[in-house]
């Protein structure tokens, strides 16, 4: 089984929207025995609340449901439980290089390292903005949750 953790502040936007995008996609291949998928922040700021409704709202929009999702925090022995833990953004990243045991940094990695093609490094936090910032959100981590999927099933799954 492998295990995925997608990271970002509050794990109610980023994190609940890449968790339920690759969710879908492992359903889709019929991978759910093979991979395991989590989300959850480096801040204490929304456990146990359910995602953004913005972020709920745009991915119920593309067929993505993650109401059923609840945010939580990172915990010391989510390092060494997980094989992918994929941070939305360099501070979430850095928050997590500080507190994660030096035998499982190489876990750690920037989600959108997944999606080469794309101009941007990091998913931008679409809490406090205006307009398309959960669509943009969702093209970023649709195209990198691809990408990881493509890794995960050429490097850890056998066919």
């Amino acid at each position: 089984m492998v295990k995925v953790l997608f990271v970002c502040m509050g794990n109610i936007c980023r994190s609940p929207t890449a968790e339920g995008v690759f969710r879908n996609m492992v359903r889709e291949q019929k991978l759910e025995q093979e991979v395991e998928i989590d989300s959850a922040g480096t801040h204490a700021y929304h456990i146990g609340h359910p995602p953004d409704t913005r972020a709920q709202a745009a991915a119920t929009a593309r067929g993505f449901d993650i109401s059923d999702l609840r945010a939580r925090q990172v915990i010391v022995s989510d390092f060494e439980y997980f094989d992918w833990i994929l941070c939305m953004d360099e501070s979430n990243l850095s928050i997590l290089q500080a507190d994660c045991p030096p035998s499982h940094w190489h876990k750690l990695h920037l989600f959108l390292n997944f999606a080469p093609n794309l101009e941007v490094a990091e998913v931008p936090d679409p809490y406090y903005g205006h307009g398309d910032g959960f669509r943009y959100v969702l093209d970023l981590i649709e195209e990198a949750s691809a990408g990881l999927l493509n890794v995960i099933r050429e490097k850890q799954i056998s066919r």
